[in-house]
């Protein structure tokens, strides 16, 4: 019994694709993910967000292209309040691959989760399929304080995406090693008011 959970074990590790094989898209175009997009989707190992994933909702991101090709990122959403994380994405030799810190703090985020501890981390972001009038998928690694986890994520330029796009996201998951159930599609919520971009 032993020897058939191992030889499970060993070809369920061949199915999977290592984070780092995961590639960005050949064609990416930075301009192309300028605006407004919806966060409508999140999978990832993370046991943070895995034990929260219930409590999840959609948020609001605007992303800017920078003048070096890299991405001005602000996340805005709303739980009990509106609160807000800006990242500056450093472009890399590789299109459509970037890197960034996590803030050192965030303060209205820290007020809602005090235990929290999210600085000591840097993350690898991947575009991995966008069609910039409709959707993107981009796929994280996470290193720091002697971990790695991963995190993939579906975003929209509406709420309302097609099935073939959540299955898209769905495989993505799946590829990178996430169990089914830690692949959430959030649900749709208030966005919060356009002052918190400001």
């Amino acid at each position: 019994m032993a020897s058939l959970r191992a030889l499970l074990g060993v070809v369920l590790c061949s199915l999977m694709v290592s984070a780092s094989e995961i590639l960005p898209q050949a064609d990416f175009d930075v301009q192309g993910v300028a605006g407004k997009w919806y966060l409508t989707g999140v999978c990832s190992n993370f046991k943070w967000l895995v034990c929260r994933k219930a409590n999840m909702k959609s948020g609001t991101v605007m992303v800017e292209p920078t003048e070096d090709g890299g991405l001005k990122v602000v996340s805005s959403h709303l739980l009990d309040s509106c609160w807000k994380i800006e990242t500056l994405a450093t472009k890399t030799d590789v299109p459509g691959k970037f890197t960034f810190s996590i803030p050192l703090f965030f303060t209205s985020f820290l007020l809602l989760f005090p235990l929290l501890s999210v600085t000591g981390f840097v993350t690898e972001m991947r575009v991995v399929d966008v069609k910039p009038d409709e959707y993107g998928l981009n796929h994280y690694i996470n290193t720091g304080r002697n971990e790695t986890f991963v995190e993939s994520r579906l975003y929209g330029r509406s709420l309302d995406l097609s099935a073939e796009v959540k299955e898209k996201f769905n495989q993505l998951c799946l590829q990178t090693g996430i169990l089914p159930e830690n692949i959430v599609h959030l649900p749709k919520t208030e966005e919060c008011p356009l002052e918190c971009f400001v």
